[in-house]
């Protein structure tokens, strides 16, 4: 469920129509519904009331700081994949017991400020990692509560560009090596084995790929603990889909994914990890922008927007799939037009959407983009100096700005010329 929708021929967020916000902070904005985040957090998170669980929101979804804060009023934990995700989420309220720190990469710095700030527990992805994060804990006299991420080289299906579980993909500690990897971990005097964790992949629309992944690291956790591991944790990840509007194949409820993961992991004796991202933040936003100019060309339609590609990548980069609407309803008798919906960038590539249909739309319209509230503002840019989109949160009557848009001076700010130059 989202809230945004039409009152009186008009669409609002929540209680707030959009044309009020476009007015007073000007487009393209990003659009967040308090009422949404909440509830998406509540469906999930409620599914897991009955059993041992922990979930950790996936800060790089969407990681404003209001945002997370929201969700830690709730009791959220994080899932952070860098120093500066951890530092948001501490700044947002989120209790540092409470946070997982995943990645591929993370530095020695990252690792003694993760250290020094007491968080819950480290995802390990390679031994290289495994020995670093042991020699910084012993060089500050503390220990570090870990569980590898371990590849179980299973296909989730979906973009290959958000594949992350098969054997060829950079995540992870390869599945034959496992064993291995925690015999090692167990013999070092800086590392605590706490779990075991897994993330597949992103947009996953089946309970089988899950089901798969469940039952093979189940088998893995008993052969652990016959090795004599101590195994208190079992960190599912996210991955969870959520509908764009595309008919595509609607991914499982919450519901029927918790019924699921409670069964397989019944008599596995552990406390359950989730890192949802998508599912709590994907419908929670919108893209709110102006049509720049209606271009007709005699063999296509075009709506040139003010966002671009650098405010939503998606589509350039996975191809995605966003609904796009008009803020204003049309009239009950309408043609509906077919228009490629395009940004100002001077790429072929800031393409929104080929021959969609919507009614007809003139320049200084306003549309949106729904399904936007993940992966959206926090993949932005600055190319072409185009001043990072501002978001916005409405709570019920109420919006208020919780990232401005900064002028190109303030980009400017940034860069120096070189003495040669000065």
């Amino acid at each position: 469920m989202r809230h945004f929708d039409f009152k009186d021929g008009e669409m609002y967020a929540e209680d707030v129509p959009l044309s009020q916000i476009a007015a007073a902070v000007g487009t393209p904005v990003y659009v967040y519904s308090t009422a949404t985040f909440e509830r998406h957090y509540k469906v999930f998170s409620e599914v897991f009331s009955d059993v041992e669980a922990l979930v950790a929101y996936s800060v790089k979804a969407n990681s404003n700081i209001a945002v997370l804060a929201t969700l830690a009023k709730m009791g959220c934990g994080a899932d952070v994949v860098s120093g500066g995700e951890l530092i948001r989420a501490l700044t947002a309220g989120i209790p540092a017991e409470k946070i997982v720190f995943s990645g591929v990469g993370k530095t020695v710095e990252e690792m003694r400020l993760a250290l020094s700030s007491g968080i819950r527990i480290f995802n390990v992805e390679s031994l290289q990692e495994l020995d670093a994060l042991n020699r910084t804990a012993l060089d500050m006299g503390v220990v570090a509560p870990i569980a590898f991420r371990v590849n179980p080289d299973i296909s989730a299906g979906g973009h290959e560009k958000i594949s992350t579980g098969k054997a060829e993909n950079k995540f992870g500690i390869a599945w034959h090596s496992a064993e291995e990897a925690y015999a090692r971990a167990a013999a070092m005097d800086g590392i605590r084995i706490d779990g075991v964790d897994v993330h597949i992949g992103s947009q996953i629309d089946s309970l089988d790929p899950f089901r798969r992944t469940i039952d093979k690291v189940g088998d893995l956790i008993g052969r652990l603990r016959s090795a004599g591991h101590t195994i208190k944790s079992f960190d599912i990840g996210g991955g969870l889909g959520i509908p764009y509007g595309n008919n595509a194949k609607i991914p499982p409820h919450p519901s029927d994914y918790g019924a699921m993961v409670k069964e397989a992991t019944k008599d596995l004796d552990v406390e359950l990890i989730f890192e949802p991202g998508r599912m709590v933040s994907g419908n929670s936003g919108v893209l709110l922008s102006r049509v720049i100019y209606a271009k007709a060309t005699g063999t296509r339609n075009f709506l040139i927007l003010d966002a671009a590609m650098n405010d939503l990548i998606r589509p350039a980069l996975y191809d995605a799939y966003h609904d796009i609407e008009a803020v204003r309803a049309p009239g009950a008798d309408f043609d509906e037009t077919l228009y490629d919906v395009v940004g100002p960038v001077c790429e072929t590539g800031d393409t929104f959407a080929r021959s969609r249909a919507l009614p007809p739309m003139s320049d200084g319209d306003l549309v949106v983009f729904h399904t936007a509230g993940a992966y959206g503002a926090a993949q932005a840019s600055q190319y072409n100096t185009r001043p990072l989109v501002p978001e916005v949160m409405v709570n019920g009557e109420h919006y208020e700005v919780i990232r401005e848009r900064p002028t190109v001076e303030d980009i400017l700010k940034t860069e120096r010329l070189p003495s040669w130059l000065a």
